[in-house]
């Protein structure tokens, strides 16, 4: 058997990276649950959300509609989430 397929990558599932790196910043794991497993490190947190931005700025024009609303709607969450836990922990 040749190696094991990689699912392929698209734009969608590149801004779904970028947003799951971003919360494990906010100590947000893939079940959406906060937990111990998952320290929050904002420094990260806001690198990927920096990043969701860029792509937002340099990919306008060559999205769809469903894209432009899955980017729209990960930087909403993550800018919301961020603001949430810089709070909590006081920085």
């Amino acid at each position: 058997m040749g190696p094991m397929s990689l699912p392929r990558i698209d734009l969608t599932t590149f801004f779904l990276s970028i947003s799951a790196a971003a919360f494990m910043g906010l100590g947000i794991g893939p079940d959406g649950e906060a937990a111990e497993k998952h320290p929050v490190d904002l420094e990260l947190a806001r690198q990927n959300i920096d990043l969701l931005e860029l792509m937002y700025e340099k990919t306008k024009g060559n999205r769809t509609p469903e894209e432009d609303r899955l980017l729209e709607q990960l930087l909403f969450e993550t800018r919301l989430r961020f603001v949430e836990t810089q709070k909590k922990v006081g920085k």
